[in-house]
């Protein structure tokens, strides 16, 4: 039997693990109603994914669910945000009832981790898209931009970067030589876990933040032009996992992939001198590793060095399906 689309949103989207006392009207009504913690400023974010750009159709609807979450967290996350409620736009070419309850599977245990509240939004036919419109609250005046870094300033990243770019090469057709890592490395590119604990706790010590969705050379880029400013980034620092190595033919060509790899939801984030000292302390119940890579400066550009030595390398940002260049969602 065909579903309709209020069947759909009645069996899947009205029953889900979290029920915020901040919600005073949820699904079911014209529109939302939910109350904003004294003191705080609303955050909001949105961001589309659609099939064949950000996600190819073999893709599990459980690991869409999760990716498209994870992106608008990540966001949040970047600002040091609390995350609170959720508004999605979902566009199917029908009323696949086992795709939408995979989906459903995958946006709620994401979603009770992080205690968001799906809050309203819409079903519609059509080529299959998510949109997801992400609400947060921060302590007024506290929130992380792009625009705050100066010159002196530390560059540090969360986690280890490239591994979603070597995840997605598996995920078009790259041939597999040892199951076990190439689907540690899809899983991570579908899976990665968006650092919203870290950019909490990074409020009053980074001067600036942004979460890497383009990949880092791009990404710090935008940092760079919104607080006027330049960076040296030396890429023997760069965090590279062993398992990373083992996927790439040197050293150089895993630091290239660092510097490009896209939809990874680390943060980048600038520490002025002052504040080095309490990093480590701030992050230290985030269960999160940061690595310092760098510098900030006056010169207003990017420049890449190695051993202290300048490099002529020719990067791009991430671009959606095409393995060696790719452009974030």
């Amino acid at each position: 039997m065909t579903r309709n689309e209020f069947d759909l949103i009645r069996d899947y989207f009205a029953r889900q693990p979290v029920n915020r006392r901040d919600v005073a009207l949820g699904i079911g009504d014209d529109c939302a109603i939910t109350e904003v913690p004294d003191g705080c400023q609303l955050v909001v974010t949105t961001d589309t994914l659609v099939e064949g750009t950000h996600f190819l159709p073999s893709a599990k609807a459980s690991d869409v669910a999760h990716k498209a979450l994870a992106s608008n967290l990540s966001d949040l996350a970047a600002m040091g945000a609390m995350p609170a409620w959720c508004s999605l736009a979902l566009t199917l070419p029908d009323s696949d009832e086992a795709w939408v309850a995979g989906f459903c599977q995958g946006f709620s245990a994401l979603a009770e981790h992080f205690q968001v509240q799906l809050i309203g939004g819409d079903t519609t036919r059509g080529p299959r898209s998510i949109t997801m419109t992400l609400h947060g609250h921060v302590p007024k005046g506290q929130a992380l931009t792009r625009s705050g870094a100066k010159p002196g300033d530390w560059i540090y990243v969360t986690g280890s970067l490239g591994e979603s770019q070597a995840g997605l090469a598996y995920v078009l057709g790259k041939p597999i030589v040892d199951e076990a890592r190439a689907n540690r490395l899809i899983n991570h590119h579908y899976r990665a876990q968006p650092r919203v604990a870290a950019g909490q706790a990074l409020r009053g010590i980074a001067s600036a933040a942004i979460d890497i969705s383009d990949g880092l050379y791009a990404d710090l880029t935008h940092i760079l032009q919104a607080s006027d400013v330049g960076a040296q980034i030396e890429v023997t620092r760069l965090p590279i996992s062993e398992r990373l190595l083992a996927e790439v033919d040197s050293e150089t060509a895993a630091q290239k992939m660092a510097l490009m790899s896209g939809e990874e939801y680390e943060l980048c984030f600038t520490v002025p001198e002052m504040h080095r000292g309490t990093l480590d302390t701030a992050l230290k119940h985030s269960g999160t590793k940061v690595q310092r890579i760098g510098q900030i400066n006056g010169h207003r550009a990017l420049e890449l060095v190695s051993q202290g030595q300048p490099l002529d390398w020719t990067l791009t940002g991430w671009d959606h399906f095409k393995e060696s260049n790719c452009d974030g969602s």
